[in-house]
């Protein structure tokens, strides 16, 4: 039988700390990375329930927002670079590890259904990000690549939140 994380009996450094700006600045700096498909070893499913483990439930719409802010912000910075250097150059890049495969089947939905899929892609689990690349390549305005970007992540990280919240609850 596995022990629920009790926070309470962290060290108090530790729980000063998580209680802190610096958590949510070090939570911000994660979804940034994740939001530029650099966060290769934490499922980002997982960050939004474990920062609520850790920082509170009663912290959930701080947490979601620094999660939409955060990811926005790092969406965005892939968009400019798949905007701005191409797909060749991305396709190059040692950080990006999106195969021609998989390319090639987002770049065929962000064509079928335009950029309406960004927010979709966004909310939805294992595609979430992957329709980033594709609006950069195809030269979307910056101003609606944000919101659709930001409202997509928004729904995510709120089911998340919602669903962490609601099995709390229970338990």
């Amino acid at each position: 039988m596995s022990v629920p994380l009790q926070v309470a009996q962290f060290p108090a450094e530790l729980r000063a700390v998580l209680h802190s700006e610096f958590a949510l600045l070090a939570l911000f700096a994660v979804f940034v990375l994740e939001g530029a498909m650099l966060l290769y070893f934490v499922p980002s499913e997982l960050v939004v329930p474990g920062s609520l483990v850790l920082l509170g439930g009663d912290r959930a719409v701080v947490v979601v927002g620094v999660a939409v802010l955060g990811a926005t912000l790092g969406q965005y910075a892939l968009f400019l670079v798949a905007k701005r250097g191409g797909r060749e150059r991305l396709r190059r890049a040692r950080w990006f590890r999106l195969g021609e495969s998989r390319l090639d089947r987002f770049d065929a939905w962000f064509d079928r259904w335009g950029p309406l899929v960004v927010p979709v892609s966004n909310t939805l689990l294992f595609t979430r990000g992957m329709l980033t690349v594709p609006a950069g390549f195809s030269g979307m305005d910056d101003r609606r690549f944000l919101l659709l970007s930001a409202a997509g992540t928004l729904s995510f990280e709120s089911i998340l939140a919602a669903l962490y919240l609601g099995f709390d609850v229970v338990v």
